[in-house]
């Protein structure tokens, strides 16, 4: 059981979805795999969590113009997204986050700020229970900075109407700890009680 306590003194509580409520990076890295090699582009898993928390079409984007490749991303995303969400019954939650969700869900407003689709965001939250946990959930499609910049979590704030400075944020990926940190929150980093597996 988590330590509750250190999570009480905050107004609102502010969660990433993927690697942070559900353990999906593993996933997202064989989906980029299976979809990256058949267009000829190299994604090796310490690039993939560099990039993590930004938007599916971005990262095929800087992809292909770090390689001098062509290739529509748009396209190249979606194929991408499909090939994760034939994953999906393979995700399970992180307990240690989910139990403090779980334990602040009725005294406390919250929501999710992910660099994902809004539509897989919602579909991973189904999967794992807590479909109707959150006062807010804000996607790549609702701002047009990503994180490293605080526009999602800051968007979310404003969503649960709660003051920034006196939101937590729960990351587990360094574009987003800056984000939090941009946007006047206290950080917690979910890579202190889960590590995901490595895959290569």
């Amino acid at each position: 059981m988590p330590d509750l306590k250190q999570h009480e003194p905050f107004a609102g509580l502010i969660f990433d979805c993927d690697g942070t409520l559900a353990d999906t990076m593993p996933l997202h890295f064989v989906a980029w795999q299976e979809v990256l090699t058949g267009h000829g582009i190299q994604f090796d898993e310490d690039l993939f969590y560099s990039f993590a928390g930004q938007p599916t079409v971005t990262i095929v984007d800087k992809l292909l113009k770090q390689q001098g490749l062509t290739g529509d991303p748009v396209a190249i995303s979606a194929q991408k997204e499909q090939a994760f969400l034939d994953a999906l019954p393979q995700i399970k939650p992180i307990q240690p986050i989910v139990e403090i969700a779980r334990a602040f869900r009725a005294s406390k407003p919250m929501g999710v700020g992910s660099g994902s689709n809004r539509d897989t965001v919602f579909q991973i939250l189904e999967h794992i229970g807590l479909a109707d946990f959150f006062d807010a959930v804000v996607a790549a499609e609702d701002t047009t900075k990503h994180k490293p910049e605080p526009d999602v979590f800051l968007e979310v704030a404003r969503q649960i109407g709660v003051d920034p400075t006196a939101c937590e944020v729960f990351e587990d990926a360094d574009l987003g700890v800056e984000a939090g940190r941009r946007a006047g929150m206290v950080v917690f980093d979910v890579r202190t009680v889960h590590q995901p597996q490595r895959m290569t």
